[in-house]
C-alpha cells in the first residue's frame, strides 16, 4: 500500500464530503450553512490541490484542473460571505445565502468529477 496514494485519497474524499455537508440543507438558511464549515472545506480543498501538483499524468493534469475550479469557486463563496458579513450595508440575506451555497455547489460537482476520477484510475490500475 503506498502511503502518499492513501493521504492524497483521503484528502479527496473528504474534500467531496464536507462540501456535501456544507451545500445539503435550505439553500437561503443561514442555520443549515455553518462559516466554520465553509472555513474547513476551503481549507481541505487547498490541501488535496497542493497534494495533485506532483502528479505529471493526463489524469493528474485533469485532477488539478478539477480541484482548482472547487477551490476558485470555493474562495470565491467565502469572499461573497465576508463581503457580506463586513463591507456591504445590505448584510446578510437569503439572496447571499443563496450565493455561497450555489458556489459551493458548483464546486461540490468538482469534487464529484475527481473523486469519479480517482476511483476510474485506480480500477485502470494493474499491477
Amino acid at each position: 500500500m503506498n502511503p502518499e496514494k492513501v493521504v492524497f485519497g483521503f484528502f479527496i474524499v473528504l474534500a467531496l464530503t464536507l462540501n456535501f455537508g456544507f451545500f445539503l440543507g435550505e439553500i437561503d438558511d443561514p442555520d443549515h450553512h455553518h462559516v466554520y464549515e465553509l472555513f474547513a472545506v476551503v481549507v481541505v480543498n487547498l490541501i488535496a490541490t497542493i497534494l495533485k501538483f506532483g502528479d505529471r499524468t493526463q489524469m493528474g493534469a485533469v485532477l488539478l484542473a478539477t480541484s482548482l475550479v472547487a477551490d476558485l469557486q470555493l474562495l470565491t463563496a467565502a469572499l461573497v460571505w465576508a463581503l457580506a458579513m463586513h463591507v456591504s450595508d445590505v448584510g446578510f440575506t437569503p439572496v447571499v445565502m443563496a450565493s455561497i451555497v450555489s458556489l459551493s455547489g458548483g464546486a461540490l460537482l468538482a469534487n464529484v468529477v475527481s473523486v469519479v476520477l480517482l476511483v476510474i484510475e485506480t480500477v485502470m490500475l494493474r499491477r
